[in-house]
Protein backbone atom coordinates (compact mmCIF):
# COMPACT_ATOMS: atom_id res chain seq x y z
CA UNK A 1 0.00 0.00 0.00
CA UNK A 2 1.09 3.54 -0.73
CA UNK A 3 3.07 5.52 1.80
CA UNK A 4 1.17 8.79 2.28
CA UNK A 5 3.51 10.49 4.73
CA UNK A 6 4.12 14.17 4.06
CA UNK A 7 5.62 17.28 5.59
CA UNK A 8 3.58 20.27 6.72
CA UNK A 9 4.73 22.26 3.70
CA UNK A 10 3.70 19.37 1.42
CA UNK A 11 0.20 19.43 2.89
CA UNK A 12 -0.29 23.19 2.69
CA UNK A 13 1.11 23.13 -0.84
CA UNK A 14 -2.22 21.60 -1.89
CA UNK A 15 -4.16 24.66 -0.75
CA UNK A 16 -4.95 27.39 -3.28
CA UNK A 17 -6.45 30.81 -2.75
CA UNK A 18 -10.23 30.81 -3.00
CA UNK A 19 -10.65 27.22 -1.85
CA UNK A 20 -13.15 25.95 0.69
CA UNK A 21 -11.32 24.24 3.55
CA UNK A 22 -12.76 22.19 6.39
CA UNK A 23 -11.04 22.11 9.77
CA UNK A 24 -11.88 19.34 12.21
CA UNK A 25 -11.88 19.36 15.98
CA UNK A 26 -14.29 21.26 18.20
CA UNK A 27 -13.72 24.71 19.66
CA UNK A 28 -10.34 24.59 21.37
CA UNK A 29 -10.14 20.79 21.23
CA UNK A 30 -8.01 18.62 18.96
CA UNK A 31 -7.48 21.19 16.27
CA UNK A 32 -4.86 20.61 13.53
CA UNK A 33 -2.98 23.66 14.75
CA UNK A 34 0.38 22.77 13.20
CA UNK A 35 -1.30 22.77 9.78
CA UNK A 36 -3.09 26.03 10.61
CA UNK A 37 0.23 27.61 11.58
CA UNK A 38 1.71 26.44 8.29
CA UNK A 39 -1.24 28.03 6.47
CA UNK A 40 -0.44 31.30 8.21
CA UNK A 41 3.06 31.19 6.67
CA UNK A 42 1.66 30.65 3.18
CA UNK A 43 0.36 33.22 0.73
CA UNK A 44 -3.11 31.66 0.32
CA UNK A 45 -6.09 33.94 0.91
CA UNK A 46 -9.81 34.33 0.21
CA UNK A 47 -10.59 31.04 1.93
CA UNK A 48 -14.02 29.76 2.84
CA UNK A 49 -13.55 27.99 6.18
CA UNK A 50 -15.97 25.31 7.39
CA UNK A 51 -15.60 24.38 11.05
CA UNK A 52 -16.74 24.18 14.64
CA UNK A 53 -14.31 27.00 15.25
CA UNK A 54 -11.66 27.76 17.81
CA UNK A 55 -8.25 29.44 17.60
CA UNK A 56 -7.90 28.12 14.06
CA UNK A 57 -10.56 30.59 12.97
CA UNK A 58 -9.15 33.43 15.06
CA UNK A 59 -5.66 33.05 13.66
CA UNK A 60 -6.81 32.79 10.06
CA UNK A 61 -9.12 35.79 10.45
CA UNK A 62 -6.37 37.90 12.02
CA UNK A 63 -4.06 36.97 9.12
CA UNK A 64 -6.68 38.15 6.62
CA UNK A 65 -7.00 34.76 4.96
CA UNK A 66 -10.73 34.20 5.45
CA UNK A 67 -13.32 35.44 2.98
CA UNK A 68 -16.25 33.47 4.36
CA UNK A 69 -16.84 31.40 7.47
CA UNK A 70 -19.40 28.59 7.66
CA UNK A 71 -19.69 27.56 11.29
CA UNK A 72 -21.73 26.26 14.19
CA UNK A 73 -19.82 28.35 16.74
CA UNK A 74 -16.37 29.82 17.41
CA UNK A 75 -15.15 29.42 20.99
CA UNK A 76 -12.00 28.81 23.00
CA UNK A 77 -14.11 26.80 25.49
CA UNK A 78 -12.63 28.25 28.68
CA UNK A 79 -12.76 31.67 26.95
CA UNK A 80 -16.16 32.27 25.44
CA UNK A 81 -15.12 33.89 22.14
CA UNK A 82 -11.91 34.01 20.18
CA UNK A 83 -11.04 37.73 20.18
CA UNK A 84 -9.76 37.80 16.60
CA UNK A 85 -12.91 36.14 15.29
CA UNK A 86 -15.05 38.55 17.31
CA UNK A 87 -13.24 41.52 15.81
CA UNK A 88 -13.65 40.19 12.27
CA UNK A 89 -17.32 39.36 12.84
CA UNK A 90 -18.18 42.70 14.41
CA UNK A 91 -16.35 44.72 11.76
CA UNK A 92 -17.93 42.80 8.88
CA UNK A 93 -14.50 41.81 7.56
CA UNK A 94 -15.76 38.31 6.71
CA UNK A 95 -18.91 36.81 5.21
CA UNK A 96 -20.65 34.35 7.51
CA UNK A 97 -23.08 31.48 7.41
CA UNK A 98 -23.91 30.74 11.03
CA UNK A 99 -25.80 27.48 11.52
CA UNK A 100 -27.40 25.76 14.44
CA UNK A 101 -25.00 23.02 15.58
CA UNK A 102 -27.47 20.32 14.55
CA UNK A 103 -27.81 21.91 11.13
CA UNK A 104 -24.04 22.08 10.75
CA UNK A 105 -23.68 18.35 11.43
CA UNK A 106 -26.56 17.64 9.05
CA UNK A 107 -24.72 19.64 6.37
CA UNK A 108 -21.58 17.54 6.92
CA UNK A 109 -23.60 14.32 6.79
CA UNK A 110 -25.17 15.43 3.51
CA UNK A 111 -21.73 16.16 2.08
CA UNK A 112 -20.35 12.84 3.31
CA UNK A 113 -23.19 11.03 1.54
CA UNK A 114 -22.85 13.17 -1.61
CA UNK A 115 -26.37 14.55 -1.13
CA UNK A 116 -27.19 18.10 -2.21
CA UNK A 117 -29.13 18.52 1.03
CA UNK A 118 -30.67 16.69 3.97
CA UNK A 119 -33.85 17.64 5.85
CA UNK A 120 -33.64 18.85 9.43
CA UNK A 121 -36.03 20.16 12.07
CA UNK A 122 -33.17 22.16 13.59
CA UNK A 123 -33.49 25.80 12.62
CA UNK A 124 -37.24 25.85 11.99
CA UNK A 125 -39.01 28.98 13.30
CA UNK A 126 -35.67 30.44 14.36
CA UNK A 127 -33.45 33.36 13.41
CA UNK A 128 -31.13 30.92 11.65
CA UNK A 129 -33.45 31.20 8.65
CA UNK A 130 -33.56 34.97 9.00
CA UNK A 131 -29.76 35.24 9.15
CA UNK A 132 -29.34 32.83 6.24
CA UNK A 133 -32.02 33.83 3.70
CA UNK A 134 -30.57 31.43 1.13
CA UNK A 135 -31.75 28.47 3.22
CA UNK A 136 -34.94 26.87 1.99
CA UNK A 137 -37.56 24.59 3.51
CA UNK A 138 -39.01 21.45 2.00
CA UNK A 139 -42.17 19.42 2.64
CA UNK A 140 -42.11 15.69 3.15
CA UNK A 141 -43.62 13.68 0.27
CA UNK A 142 -45.18 11.35 2.86
CA UNK A 143 -46.98 13.77 5.19
CA UNK A 144 -47.37 17.47 5.93
CA UNK A 145 -44.08 17.84 7.83
CA UNK A 146 -41.86 20.76 6.85
CA UNK A 147 -38.08 20.70 7.25
CA UNK A 148 -35.11 22.93 6.68
CA UNK A 149 -33.34 21.74 3.53
CA UNK A 150 -29.77 21.96 4.83
CA UNK A 151 -27.33 22.16 1.89
CA UNK A 152 -24.50 19.66 1.89
CA UNK A 153 -21.01 20.89 2.71
CA UNK A 154 -18.27 19.68 0.35
CA UNK A 155 -14.91 21.28 1.21
CA UNK A 156 -12.17 21.14 -1.39
CA UNK A 157 -9.76 20.08 1.36
CA UNK A 158 -10.17 19.23 5.03
CA UNK A 159 -7.59 19.03 7.80
CA UNK A 160 -8.03 16.91 10.91
CA UNK A 161 -5.79 15.96 13.84
CA UNK A 162 -5.84 12.60 15.62
CA UNK A 163 -3.72 10.83 18.18
CA UNK A 164 -2.25 8.07 16.02
CA UNK A 165 -2.07 7.12 12.39
CA UNK A 166 -0.18 4.85 10.05
CA UNK A 167 1.73 5.71 6.90
CA UNK A 168 -1.23 4.67 4.75
CA UNK A 169 -3.53 7.27 6.30
CA UNK A 170 -5.62 5.29 8.77
CA UNK A 171 -6.38 7.58 11.73
CA UNK A 172 -7.10 6.74 15.36
CA UNK A 173 -8.50 8.82 18.22
CA UNK A 174 -7.76 7.83 21.82
CA UNK A 175 -9.81 10.41 23.71
CA UNK A 176 -13.46 10.36 24.71
CA UNK A 177 -14.91 12.14 21.71
CA UNK A 178 -14.43 11.63 17.97
CA UNK A 179 -16.07 15.02 17.33
CA UNK A 180 -16.99 14.94 13.62
CA UNK A 181 -13.59 14.42 12.05
CA UNK A 182 -14.78 11.37 10.15
CA UNK A 183 -17.52 13.42 8.50
CA UNK A 184 -15.03 16.10 7.48
CA UNK A 185 -12.87 13.40 5.90
CA UNK A 186 -15.75 11.83 4.00
CA UNK A 187 -17.39 15.09 2.92
CA UNK A 188 -14.23 16.57 1.40
CA UNK A 189 -12.67 16.11 -2.01
CA UNK A 190 -9.34 15.61 -0.22
CA UNK A 191 -8.44 15.16 3.43
CA UNK A 192 -5.07 15.53 5.11
CA UNK A 193 -4.42 14.08 8.53
CA UNK A 194 -1.95 15.22 11.17
CA UNK A 195 -1.20 12.91 14.09
CA UNK A 196 0.81 12.96 17.27
CA UNK A 197 2.60 9.83 16.17
CA UNK A 198 2.80 7.62 13.09
CA UNK A 199 2.95 3.92 14.02
CA UNK A 200 2.78 0.67 12.08
CA UNK A 201 -0.71 -0.51 11.22
CA UNK A 202 -0.70 -3.44 13.63
CA UNK A 203 0.08 -1.14 16.55
CA UNK A 204 -3.12 0.82 16.02
CA UNK A 205 -5.22 -1.97 17.48
CA UNK A 206 -2.59 -3.51 19.76
CA UNK A 207 -3.34 -1.11 22.61
CA UNK A 208 -6.74 0.32 21.66
CA UNK A 209 -10.00 -1.21 20.38
CA UNK A 210 -10.79 -1.36 16.66
CA UNK A 211 -13.61 1.17 17.04
CA UNK A 212 -11.01 3.82 17.87
CA UNK A 213 -10.01 3.73 14.19
CA UNK A 214 -12.02 6.77 13.20
CA UNK A 215 -10.80 7.55 9.69
CA UNK A 216 -10.05 5.10 6.90
CA UNK A 217 -7.08 5.52 4.57
CA UNK A 218 -9.64 5.54 1.74
CA UNK A 219 -10.50 9.14 2.64
CA UNK A 220 -6.99 10.41 3.41
CA UNK A 221 -4.58 11.74 0.81
CA UNK A 222 -1.72 12.53 3.16
CA UNK A 223 -0.60 12.10 6.76
CA UNK A 224 1.98 14.12 8.67
CA UNK A 225 3.47 13.41 12.08
CA UNK A 226 3.24 16.54 14.25
CA UNK A 227 4.05 15.90 17.94
CA UNK A 228 2.19 18.44 20.05
CA UNK A 229 0.58 19.47 16.79
CA UNK A 230 -2.76 20.42 18.36
CA UNK A 231 -1.16 22.85 20.82
CA UNK A 232 -2.53 24.92 22.46
CA UNK A 233 -5.82 23.02 22.11
CA UNK A 234 -6.43 19.64 23.69
CA UNK A 235 -5.38 16.26 22.34
CA UNK A 236 -6.55 13.92 25.09
CA UNK A 237 -5.15 11.66 26.45
CA UNK A 238 -1.78 12.81 25.09
CA UNK A 239 -2.18 16.29 26.60
CA UNK A 240 -4.78 18.78 27.73
CA UNK A 241 -5.30 22.36 26.72
CA UNK A 242 -2.47 24.75 27.53
CA UNK A 243 -4.69 27.19 29.39
CA UNK A 244 -1.92 29.61 30.31
CA UNK A 245 -0.77 29.91 26.71
CA UNK A 246 -4.34 30.24 25.47
CA UNK A 247 -4.90 33.12 27.89
CA UNK A 248 -1.67 34.68 26.64
CA UNK A 249 -2.85 34.30 23.04
CA UNK A 250 -6.19 35.94 23.82
CA UNK A 251 -4.64 38.76 25.85
CA UNK A 252 -2.25 39.76 23.07
CA UNK A 253 -5.21 40.43 20.78
CA UNK A 254 -5.94 43.58 22.77
CA UNK A 255 -3.57 45.83 20.84
CA UNK A 256 -1.45 45.71 17.70
CA UNK A 257 1.89 45.98 19.51
CA UNK A 258 1.19 42.99 21.77
CA UNK A 259 -0.10 40.96 18.85
CA UNK A 260 2.91 41.76 16.69
CA UNK A 261 5.23 40.59 19.48
CA UNK A 262 3.24 37.33 19.80
CA UNK A 263 3.23 36.82 16.06
CA UNK A 264 6.94 37.49 15.67
CA UNK A 265 7.91 35.10 18.44
CA UNK A 266 5.51 32.23 17.82
CA UNK A 267 4.08 32.39 14.31
CA UNK A 268 6.57 33.98 11.90
CA UNK A 269 8.75 30.89 12.08
CA UNK A 270 8.63 27.16 11.40
CA UNK A 271 6.87 24.56 13.53
CA UNK A 272 10.01 23.34 15.30
CA UNK A 273 10.80 26.91 16.35
CA UNK A 274 7.21 27.40 17.52
CA UNK A 275 7.47 24.37 19.80
CA UNK A 276 10.83 25.55 21.17
CA UNK A 277 9.54 29.05 21.84
CA UNK A 278 6.48 27.67 23.60
CA UNK A 279 8.70 25.57 25.87
CA UNK A 280 10.90 28.59 26.60
CA UNK A 281 7.83 30.71 27.39
CA UNK A 282 6.44 28.01 29.69
CA UNK A 283 9.76 27.81 31.56
CA UNK A 284 9.43 31.45 32.59
CA UNK A 285 5.93 31.02 34.03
Amino acid sequence: MADKTMTLSDVVGHVESGMTIGIGGWGSRRKPMAIVRELLRSDVKDLTVVTFGGPDVGLLCRAGKVRKLVYGFVSLDSIALDPHFRAARESGAIETAEYDEGMFVTALRAGANRFSFLPSRAGLASDVLTMNPDLKTVRSPYDDEEYVAVPGLRPDISFIHLNRGDAQGNGQYLGNDPYFDDLFAMASERCFLSVEKIVDTASLTAQAPPQSLLVSRLFVQGVVETPNGAHFTTCEPDYGRDERFQKHYAATAADDESWQAFRTRFLDTDEASYQREVQAWQATR
